[in-house]
């Protein structure tokens, strides 16, 4: 490892006394020469007073949520590569993720518990459910190959940090950011490593029906804003689909006929058709836009790389 280099350990901590002394010194040992900054989230067992004994550069964040916690860490601290990981002790510290980011080998270094021990470690089936789920919509959506989406064990560069909008509030944070990684071409890179499950008596603070849907809801919405003829294009499809099946029948009846005895399925028929018409162009307005965007954050990125 680069001596010369500056490595933060980040620690997002929201009621974590029970595991935050062992997680600084675990982290300590890993990266001798890091500075392990943990932000308090505003936690009432004394998690901030315990970090702040076992060496931590400890500040606070008054806005709930993990995204408002990463967006203060990523918008206050300067350094050459970023470990981020869970204040919980369910991940491990991997020297490896900070060697990749200081070679310049990758942006993003993401900590991939699912290839490793989070199927048999962890105890709340549901949320295996989820991670299989999300990971298959990511993938498919946005065309990449990325194991574990929602591990908060990463790494990342300078110019990672400082060009990622942070829009997320709660745990969503860390599917947003695999999302912008795939959207804007920045190299990813998997490491596998151990998943243990929380000690006991230590909590989980994920709700996994509410948290779930905010994830879906942003998996939603970024495809939405970085990929929106697909999004648009997809439901006008489906709009024009039915205004065919709709006009199909009357078309026919017309020709043996000669009459048009259901003029409300007609009429239905044709606002479905130009309700598709406009969802296509909306859908084409806006990725003219988008392409334009990517065209900025190019050059940004560019101004922004070390």
């Amino acid at each position: 490892m680069n001596q010369d280099k500056k490595i933060a350990v980040l620690l997002p901590c929201y009621n974590e006394a029970l595991t935050v002394e062992k997680v600084i010194k675990d982290y300590k040992e890993a990266f001798p020469t890091a500075d392990i900054y943990v932000y308090d989230n505003n936690s009432t067992d004394g998690t901030g007073e315990i970090a702040k004994k076992a060496g931590a550069i400890v500040k606070r964040e008054y806005a709930q949520g993990k995204g408002n916690v990463i967006r203060a860490m990523f918008k206050d601290i300067d350094a050459d590569c970023y470990i981020m990981a869970d204040g919980d002790d369910t991940n491990p510290p991997v020297p490896e993720m900070a060697d990749m980011i200081l070679r310049g080998e990758a942006e993003m270094v993401i900590g991939d518990r699912l290839s490793s021990t989070y199927f048999t470690e962890n105890k709340r089936p549901f949320h295996n459910t989820g991670n299989r789920m999300v990971r298959g919509l990511i993938n498919t959506l946005f065309d990449v190959n990325v194991t574990d989406i929602m591990t908060g064990s990463r790494a990342f560069s300078y110019t990672f940090v400082k060009t990622f909008p942070v829009l997320s509030k709660g745990f969503e944070i860390e599917t947003e950011m695999t999302i912008h990684a795939a959207a804007h071409n920045l190299r990813m890179v998997e490491v596998p490593t151990n998943y243990r499950d929380r000690p006991e008596g230590s909590e989980s603070k994920l709700n996994t029906y509410s948290d779930g849907a905010k994830v879906l809801g942003t998996i939603a919405r970024l495809f939405k804003e970085y990929k929106p003829m697909a999004f648009f294009g997809l439901f006008a499809l489906i709009f024009l689909i039915i205004s065919i099946c709709l006009f199909v029948p009357v078309f026919n009846e017309y020709f043996a006929t000669g009459l048009v005895p259901r003029f409300p399925t007609l009429i239905v028929a044709g606002f479905l058709l130009i309700i598709g018409l406009l969802l296509f162009m909306c859908g084409l307005i806006l990725e003219v836009i988008v392409k334009k965007n990517r065209q900025i954050f190019e050059l940004f990125y560019i101004r922004t790389k070390r």
